[in-house]
């Protein structure tokens, strides 16, 4: 199979926001409180910590102890150390986040939106009431669904750019293909990949690759439905080129899978090139994107949509995914 192949006529298309409509969710009320922990944190008082941590937990209730015990990792015996050598080492970033995210609300806003898409199809599903953004490690949380709350870490969203992803440390961690991502622009999607994993564990691992593409495609597809304004680019994780990319070369990927007998490969060393993040896919080129199987699977799910009509999301998630595929009769030209 040659290459794969760049076409970049159209690019904008496909990097600009999508024309899909959600349905109306003016009837569905949600207060989403937005809450900023990283300020009341970094203002704490080290050499009061003790009064300081309390009167925190009075105004974050839940979430500071999830924050102390979860996400910076500290005990009840280290807490104010642990605390003070955490302000000192990311007082930097919080200065930069006071700039960079002086204004909080058109991200909230995005969020609200998809909750309320959420709430609208999964009417039963608690949707969190409250926006919680914190500075965590650099190793620690994007997004996460803690005991009261939504949280964003705001240290994974400043800009690819930013000098502590260009350390060694950075980028041993966070390769280039991924940090670029690190945009706040990510923030509405990571939020509603998190809710999604929230309704829908991740149960695929040891299936063949093509539920594994299924899977990954449906939950594409739940974003589409979630955040139907948002770029296909953001969605993905794929740049404008390797999204194009995949469009214009769907068949010859369909045909590398089929060739190569990859459909009902379950090993996951053999499947993990295609399933898996990456700066590419080995197999198909340095210009492809990695993960390439959710592209795959989410137009085998469009395909079997096209034929079923007016599915709702949750009759979609809960087909099975070798039901979807046989059905889709999928075959691109």
């Amino acid at each position: 199979m040659k290459k794969f192949l760049v076409i970049c006529l159209l690019i904008g298309l496909f990097a600009c926001k999508q024309s899909r409509k959600l349905p109306d969710t003016s009837a569905v009320k949600i207060e989403l409180q937005t809450m900023r922990f990283e300020k009341a944190f970094f203002s704490l008082d080290t050499n009061q910590l003790d009064k300081g941590l309390t009167n925190l937990n009075t105004a974050f209730p839940g979430f500071s102890k999830d924050f102390l015990f979860n996400i910076l990792g500290t005990t009840v015996d280290s807490a104010f150390k642990d605390s003070k050598t955490f302000i000192s080492s990311y007082r930097s970033m919080y200065d930069t986040t006071k700039i960079l995210y002086a204004d909080f609300s058109s991200t909230s806003e995005e969020v609200l939106k998809g909750l309320k898409a959420v709430k609208y199809y999964y009417p039963t599903y608690p949707v969190p009431t409250k926006l919680v953004t914190f500075i965590g490690p650099i190793n620690s949380y994007a997004t996460i669904i803690t005991t009261d709350a939504l949280a964003v870490g705001l240290q994974m969203y400043m800009g690819k750019n930013y000098s502590l992803y260009q350390t060694d440390m950075g980028l041993q961690l966070y390769p280039e293909y991924i940090s670029r991502r690190f945009d706040k622009n990510y923030i509405p999607v990571n939020c509603m990949k998190t809710i999604i994993d929230d309704m829908y564990p991740n149960k695929t691992l040891g299936k063949p690759m093509v539920e594994q593409m299924i899977e990954a495609g449906k939950r594409q597809y739940l974003l589409d439905i979630f955040l139907p304004n948002t770029a296909d680019t953001i969605k993905t994780g794929y740049t404008a080129a390797q999204l194009e990319g995949c469009i214009k070369n769907e068949a010859e990927i369909w045909g590398f899978f089929i060739s190569n007998n990859l459909l009902y490969e379950s090993n996951p060393d053999q499947t993990k090139d295609y399933m898996n993040d990456g700066p590419n896919t080995p197999a198909l080129g340095d210009a492809s994107p990695g993960m390439i199987g959710q592209f795959v699977g989410k137009r085998i799910v469009e395909k079997w949509l096209e034929k079923k009509g007016d599915i709702s999301p949750a009759l979609l998630m809960k087909t099975p995914a070798q039901q979807i595929f046989e059905e889709s009769h999928y075959k691109p030209k």
